[in-house]
Formats: C-alpha cells, sequence, structure tokens
C-alpha cells in the first residue's frame, strides 16, 4: 500500500473531488476479492483438520467477518489510520500523527466521505470509505491466520474474545505504524507494500506464542492427525491465491501500473513457491503432495507480499523460490521439535512474511515504484535491508508481547480450552451442536447435552 501518493492528473474518468472511476472500480473489485481469501482460508484450514473438528475450524474464519466487519466500522480503522491532525495550507497539506497508534476522531466513520477521498493522501483517486472497506479486509483475515495453529482444542468462546482484543490492541497499532503514516512505514522507513509485517509476521508470531501458552493437544503427537479432505485444502488454496490478485494488486491502490508489477509479481512467486516445494517433496521424501503444492503455493504468496509493488518479476521468481525453501524446512524443524502449531501457522506466515521482507530490503527497486526504495542488490548499501530488520524486530515484539498479554488476561476470567471430553469428542458437536457430515449425532448427544 506504499504507492506514490502525488496529486492526480485531471482526466475525464475524474469528477470535481479528484475520484477516478477506473480506479474506484478497481477498489472495489480489490475490496471482493480479499474478502473472498477469508472463506478461502476456511476451507483451507477446514480440510487439514480432523473431520469432527471441520465446522469449528471453518468458524473460526468465518467469525471475523461479523466480529471485524462490525468493530472495524466502530474503532477498529481509526485507530488504524486516523490522523492527530490535517492542515491546508495553499495547497500544501501537513499531516500530524502519533507513531504508534490514531485516534477516535474517525470513531463509527464520523467524516469518512463516501464521494470524497480521505484528508490524508493514502488514496486520494478513490472514496475514502472504499479505502477504509478495503483495509477492513485485512482487518477481517488477519487474526483468522492465528486460528491454524490452535484448533482442536480452544474453546470458542475463548477465541472470541481474543479476536477482538488483538484486532484492536495488535493489528489496528500495527496498520498505523507501518500504512497509517507511524513510526515503522514513515519514521523509519521500511517498506511493506501489502502486510508482510502487519499480516504474516503478526500473526504467524502471535500464532506462536497463542500455540505455547494454550498447550498442545491431547492427542498429540501420539495420534495422527492426517486432514480429512484435501479437495477442500485444494479448494482453498485456489480461492486463496485468486483473492490475493486484490490483497497485493489493489495495493497499489488505484487501477494502474504498480498495480501491474503487483498483479504480475504475485502470480510468478507464487507460481515458483509451489515448483521449489514440489521439487523439494520430491527430492527430499520421493513423492510431490497435493498438501505440499499447496503449501509452496501460498509460501509464495506470503513471501512476495512485503515486496510486490517494489520488485520486477525475476526477482519475485527468487523471493517465492527461497520464502517456499525456508518454510519448507521450517515445517520440517516444527515437526522435529513436535511442538503443536497445528497447521504451521508460524512456519509459513511467520517464516514465510519474515523473508519477504527481508528479501524486499535486498530486491526492491526504484526502476519500479519511484516511491519505494534501492535495496542492497541495487544500491549496494544495506541501509534498507537495516531498516526492514528493525521493522521486523518491532513487529516481533509488538505480536509476542501483546498476544501474551490477551491471554494470560483471558485466561483470568474463562476457560482458554475445551474440556479434555470435548476435545476427544470433537468441537462440532461440543461448541457448535452440529456436525460437518453427520456423521456421529447418531452415536449420542455431545457431552454439553448430556450434563445438561
Amino acid at each position: 500500500m506504499d504507492n506514490a501518493l502525488a496529486d492526480p492528473v485531471k482526466t475525464p474518468a475524474m469528477d470535481v473531488d479528484g475520484i477516478n472511476t477506473g480506479d474506484t472500480a478497481w477498489m472495489l473489485v480489490s475490496s471482493a476479492l480479499v474478502l473472498l481469501m477469508t472463506p478461502g482460508l476456511a476451507f483451507f484450514y477446514g480440510g487439514l483438520v480432523r473431520s469432527r473438528n471441520v465446522l469449528n475450524t471453518m468458524m473460526m474464519s468465518l467469525v471475523l467477518m461479523a466480529i471485524v466487519g462490525v468493530t472495524w466500522i466502530l474503532w477498529g480503522y481509526s485507530i488504524a489510520f486516523s490522523p492527530d491532525s490535517v492542515a491546508t495550507v495553499k495547497d500544501v497539506v501537513t499531516v500530524n500523527t502519533n507513531p504508534i497508534f490514531g485516534n477516535l476522531n474517525w470513531f463509527g466513520l464520523n467524516g469518512v466521505a463516501f464521494d470524497r477521498p480521505d484528508p490524508v493522501g493514502y488514496a486520494p483517486t478513490i472514496p475514502h470509505q472504499l479505502f477504509m472497506v478495503y483495509q477492513m479486509m485485512f482487518a477481517i483475515i488477519t487474526p483468522a491466520l492465528i486460528s491454524g495453529a490452535i484448533v482442536e482444542r480452544i474453546s470458542f468462546k475463548a477465541y472470541f474474545w481474543f479476536v477482538i482484543a488483538w484486532s484492536t490492541l495488535i493489528y489496528s497499532p500495527l496498520a498505523h505504524m507501518v500504512w497509517g503514516k507511524g513510526y515503522i512505514g514513515a519514521t523509519l522507513g521500511a517498506l511493506d507494500f501489502a502486510g508482510g509485517t502487519v499480516v504474516h509476521i503478526s500473526s504467524g508470531v502471535s500464532a506462536v506464542v497463542a500455540a505455547w501458552m494454550i498447550g498442545a493437544r491431547r492427542t498429540y503427537p501420539n495420534q495422527p492427525a492426517a486432514p480429512h479432505n484435501v479437495p477442500y485444502v485444494l479448494l482453498g488454496i485456489g480461492l486463496l491465491f485468486f483473492g490475493w490478485f486484490g490483497f497485493n494488486g489493489g495495493s497499489a491502490l488505484g487501477a494502474n501500473g504498480l498495480a501491474v508489477v503487483a498483479f504480475v509479481t504475485t502470480a510468478v512467486s507464487s507460481c515458483a513457491g509451489g515448483l521449489m516445494w514440489m521439487i523439494l517433496e520430491w527430492v527430499l521424501r520421493t513423492k510431490p503432495t497435493a498438501v505440499g503444492i499447496a503449501s509452496g503455493f501460498l509460501a509464495g504468496l506470503v513471501g512476495i507480499t512485503p515486496a510486490a509493488g517494489f520488485v520486477t518479476p525475476l526477482s519475485a521468481i527468487l523471493i517465492g523460490l527461497i520464502t517456499a525453501t525456508c518454510c519448507f524446512f521450517a515445517v520440517s524443524l516444527r515437526a522435529k521439535l513436535q511442538f503443536d502449531d497445528s497447521l504451521d501457522t508460524f512456519p509459513v506466515h511467520g517464516v514465510g512474511g519474515t523473508v519477504g521482507g527481508l528479501l524486499t530490503g535486498i530486491f526492491a527497486t526504484r526502476a519500479v515504484n519511484s516511491a519505494g526504495a534501492d535495496g542492497l542488490l541495487v544500491s549496494g548499501s544495506p541501509e534498507l535491508l537495516g531498516k526492514q530488520i528493525v521493522a521486523t524486530i518491532i513487529t516481533y515484539i509488538i505480536a509476542a508481547a501483546g498476544t501474551f498479554i490477551i491471554i494470560k488476561v483471558l485466561g483470568l476470567v474463562m476457560d482458554l480450552r475445551v474440556k479434555p471430553e470435548a476435545e476427544y469428542q470433537g468441537l462440532d458437536i461440543n461448541e457448535h451442536g452440529e456436525e460437518g457430515y453427520g456423521e456421529e449425532f447418531a452415536a449420542g448427544l455431545s457431552l454439553a447435552e448430556r450434563e445438561g
């Protein structure tokens, strides 16, 4: 979302307020594409768990559309993007912002217009409410990524309150620091085109902290927990891949050349990631798997996210290959350590976001985006790479410390895990009173129903 904020040139496609109809159309489509990623993630995660937990797992993604879809309108967007003040003197706009978080000036979309651009200059050719709703789709899917590390044992009630706290206290401030003219983006000068730090590192780090604090599944690692529906996984990665074009391409905030760059680099990095993962499985494990190539596609998508609008297609291929390789071995290491990050959220999103962010500091070039910076490979200077490292460290600290505090507080007022009997029987029946395939109701009532 780091694109040049120069004053737009008036064209017949613009109205008197500078709204460009082409940009508006593309951003409407991009917003819908990013929203589609959340059901895509539900299928991806849902296929990877056991059948008795498929609905609970999918609900952990879909519920974000309900929760954040409301909280973002009320306070989340304002905390993420509202400046302290905006002043215009002789056509010169001066914006003052807090380096860490916004305020509540835009609470309930107060002052967020549907027919004029935002006053700060985030997206000067589209309506302010469109920029807001596009950002809302990012805020929806990011906490859902965390669920992959804690499925099959966390109480849905605890997860519900965790999501509200995490999206408010961690996601919104990070979005402000990176994209809302806060410390990481405006002061430090680190680059994150579409969410390497804000989305992937934050969710990956939070996932590993949550999995450590909540504990492993009671059947892990003694009982196998193979994916119950691999076609769901493939459907999920297809929807994620499709939606990612809005995720990265839309971060250009207009239908322009930068959107084309992000679209192309997203495609080729993901393809390279899938290819690399398949080759690694073929060579090291004798057989390429469907789950493996899906994981490779995802790793390539994660890795290119921070770099999509700053690198060339050839660099994007290298980013996809390198990120997939790192994620592949991170998954293997997690398995050897027998740490129950159930669906490898940190090895893919945490590691992938970290690698992608650092590679941005190596491959970025102003030849692609003049609003960016030249990385190590172009300039020969480690300056940008150093900024990327600092941004990564800050994100790790905020995500880890914030998640630790949130879970500690929640643990004082409610049970974080379901009861052992409910975990063995499955969370679908016990947490939601229904099943994905109707196979077990005939065997008896759920634990909750029997106790009632």
